[in-house]
C-alpha cells in the first residue's frame, strides 16, 4: 500500500513539474495571441475533454505524467495565427515561458524550504563538532561555542576562521570564543598534520540557523538557484578535470527521478517519527522538487534539437540577422533530435533500472 502511495505522490510530484513547464508555454503563447488547440494533462491517447475555453480543448489523457501544449501550427509557417507564422520575438517569448516557469517555481520552493529550516546567519561561526584529543578538545572549547576572534582576526565569516587558523599551523593562537553571555579565551596550536578527516583544530564549523520570513527568503532562494545552474555549467568541466566521478554526475530518467523520490520520501518519514528531530516535515521532498525544477528548466534552454533551447536557435538568426531557416530544414533537425532523446532515454532507463541510483 506504502508502495502504491509513494508511486501516486511520484506521479503527482513530477507531473506538476511538467505541468508547470506547459503552462508556462501555454500562458506566453495566449499573450502573443497564438492560438492554442489542446492543452492536455497527461499524454494521449485521449481520455476525455474537460472543457474548451478561448478555443483551447482541456483534454485528460490515459498516460497520467505531465502535461502538454498544442499551439496552432507548431510546425508549418503557412498557417495563419499559428506558432510558426508568428514573429520571431513572440516565438521567443513562447519558447522561454517553459524553462523560465521552471526557474521560478523552483525560487518559490526553495524560499518554501527556507522559510521552514531557516536561513544560516553567516556573520556568526559556531563550533558544531569537536574530534576527542584534539588541540580544540584539549583547549577546553565545547560544541555551540563561537568563534569570534583569532589573534587580533575577527572571524565574522566561516572563511574568515579557516585563513587565520591556516596562517598559524604549529604556532599558538588565541581564539576568544562566546558561550551563551559569557565571553572567554583559550590558547590551542593548530595541527600541521592532523588526522586523517580532521582540521587543523579537530572543529567542525557551521552557522545558526534563524527563521525567517517569506520575504525575507527570496535572497537566500535566488541565491541557491543560481549556485545550482552554475554547478550544472560547470559540471562538463569537473569531470573532464576528474575532480567529479562520473557515477556522481550520471543523467537519470523518470525511474531515477522516482528511485530519488522515494528514498527523499522516506527521509521525510523518519523524520515525522522522530517527533525530537528539528528538521521540518516534507522538507526533505520539497528540496527535491525544488532542485529538480531548476534542473528542468536549466535542461529545457540546453541548444539541443527538440528541446526549447534547440528550437531557440532556430529562432536567433532571424533576431539577428532577418533571415529564416527554412521551416522544413528545422523540422527534420528536431525530428531527428527527437528520436535521439528518445534513444538515450531507452538507455538511461535502462541505466537506472539495472543500477538503481543511492543518495549517499
Amino acid at each position: 500500500m506504502d508502495t502504491l502511495i509513494t508511486i501516486a505522490g511520484f506521479v503527482l510530484f513530477f507531473g506538476l513539474l511538467v505541468f508547470l513547464h506547459e503552462l508556462g508555454h501555454f500562458i506566453m503563447a495566449r499573450l502573443a495571441k497564438i492560438e492554442v488547440e489542446e492543452f492536455g494533462f497527461g499524454f494521449p491517447p485521449r481520455l476525455v475533454k474537460l472543457f474548451t475555453w478561448r478555443g483551447t480543448e482541456f483534454t485528460l489523457n490515459w498516460i497520467p505524467f505531465g502535461a502538454f501544449v498544442r499551439p496552432r501550427g507548431e510546425n508549418d509557417n503557412e498557417v495563419e495565427g499559428g506558432m510558426a507564422s508568428a514573429s520571431p520575438w513572440a516565438r521567443l517569448g513562447v519558447l522561454l515561458g517553459g524553462p523560465v516557469m521552471n526557474l521560478l517555481t523552483g525560487v518559490l520552493l526553495f524560499s518554501l524550504v527556507f522559510v521552514q529550516i531557516g536561513a544560516p546567519d553567516t556573520s556568526v561561526v559556531k563550533i558544531i563538532e569537536i574530534a576527542p584529543d584534539s588541540p580544540a578538545s584539549q583547549a577546553g572549547l565545547m560544541v555551540d561555542d563561537v568563534i569570534v576572534q583569532v589573534n587580533e582576526v575577527k572571524t565574522d565569516s566561516m572563511d574568515a576562521l579557516s585563513g587565520a587558523i591556516r596562517s598559524n599551523l604549529g604556532q599558538e593562537i588565541t581564539l576568544r570564543y562566546q558561550r551563551g553571555e559569557t565571553v572567554g579565551e583559550v590558547r590551542a596550536v593548530p595541527r600541521v598534520n592532523p588526522p586523517e578527516g580532521q582540521g587543523a583544530l579537530g572543529i567542525v564549523m557551521g552557522n545558526p540557523v534563524l527563521p525567517i520570513s517569506w520575504l525575507d527568503s527570496l535572497p537566500y532562494a535566488l541565491r541557491t538557484t543560481g549556485e545550482q545552474i552554475r554547478q550544472l555549467i560547470a559540471l562538463p568541466g569537473r569531470l573532464i578535470a576528474g575532480q567529479v566521478a562520473p557515477s556522481e554526475a550520471r543523467v537519470v530518467g523518470p525511474v531515477g527521478i522516482y528511485s530519488i523520490y522515494a528514498q527523499a520520501r522516506e527521509a521525510d518519514q523518519v523524520t515525522q517519527a522522530q517527533p525530537v528531530t528539528q528538521q521540518p516535515r516534507g522538507v526533505n521532498t520539497l528540496a527535491l522538487m525544488a532542485t529538480l525544477s531548476v534542473a528542468l528548466g536549466f535542461t529545457n534552454l540546453l541548444p539541443i534539437p527538440a528541446l526549447d533551447g534547440g528550437r531557440i536557435i532556430f529562432v536567433l538568426p532571424e533576431l539577428l540577422f532577418r533571415r529564416r531557416i527554412p521551416q522544413r530544414y528545422e523540422n527534420v533537425v528536431h525530428m531527428v533530435g527527437f528520436l535521439a532523446l528518445l534513444a538515450l532515454m531507452v538507455i538511461i532507463t535502462a541505466q537506472d533500472i539495472f543500477n538503481p541510483i543511492v543518495i549517499p
